[in-house]
């Protein structure tokens, strides 16, 4: 039996990082973190501290908190992730606002989510934008089941889903707006052999030699599948800004810009296509 405040002091020191540490063992009591400060000096039964230390072990072998916990904050919305779907990180925020000062603000607007994963882009867009129509699409199955749960779960009801890869899901159809997260990461880059990034599906990070033979794809299919006027939008590295500015231009795109993220660096370029 030990102390919260024993415990916790402990466990910081062993991963380098007080808030994953609170994080676990809230997770580990199925109580809030706020509750750890209020119970600082309560004791823990022997089954709660190895429930506890089991996790540390874990994640003191580099798996991600998200995984540990099956849980991870988007948006406004709390979400279920698995080792099925990458972990949605707070850069990828900018392409939500960005689609949302792209819908149009009057009727039915159809969005769709290329690449969906746990839903987080999908279901952030259609919750701000209850008036629109979203389509959330994968090539894995399971990972779609872990965005229809988080509809579920957060009541959204405005998002229908499709299994498929890429435009394989959209036969014959066409939206206002088109956005993804697709894999962006140079396949030789070792950061995939780092950190967080060894747990998460390899299928969903990298793309090829320069990591962006998924981003080729889709800027080159999406006109087929945007009404005139419609926009793509898309996460990328922060070095290739310039290298998809130059994919969209040669493919015929309009307006095309790249939006920097909280640390000054490209992350989201887009598009506006002609007639499709």
């Amino acid at each position: 039996m030990k102390q919260v405040r024993t415990l916790l002091s402990a466990a910081a020191d062993r991963l380098g990082e007080r808030a994953d540490a609170e994080i676990l063992l809230a997770h580990a009591l199925g109580k809030p973190r706020s509750w750890l400060i209020a119970h600082a000096d309560d004791t823990l039964g022997d089954s709660a501290v190895a429930d506890f230390h089991a996790l540390l072990g874990r994640r003191a072998q580099g798996e991600p908190v998200a995984y540990l916990t099956g849980r991870r904050g988007f948006w406004t919305l709390e979400l279920a992730v698995t080792p099925a779907t990458l972990i949605p990180r707070p850069e990828t925020e900018l392409l939500v606002e960005l689609a949302l000062a792209k819908l149009p603000r009057t009727g039915t607007p159809r969005v769709v989510d290329l690449g969906t994963g746990s839903g987080a882009v999908a279901l952030a867009i259609a919750r701000e934008c209850p008036h629109a129509r979203v389509l959330a699409t994968d090539a894995s199955a399971e990972a779609l089941a872990v965005a229809r749960r988080n509809a579920e779960t957060n009541r959204i009801r405005n998002v229908a889903f499709a299994e498929g890869d890429w435009f394989a899901a959209l036969p014959g159809e066409r939206f206002d707006l088109l956005v993804s997260n697709p894999p962006y990461i140079a396949a030789d880059d070792p950061h995939l052999a780092q950190g967080d990034l060894r747990f998460e599906p390899a299928g969903a990070l990298a793309s090829g030699h320069d990591g962006l033979d998924d981003i080729r794809h889709i800027v080159a299919g999406a006109p087929a599948h945007l009404r005139a006027g419609g926009w793509l939008l898309f996460e990328h590295g922060w070095d290739q800004g310039a290298a998809v500015r130059g994919l969209l231009e040669a493919a015929g795109y309009r307006e095309v810009f790249t939006a920097q993220d909280l640390g000054r660096r490209d992350r989201v370029s887009g598009g506006r296509a002609t007639a499709g």
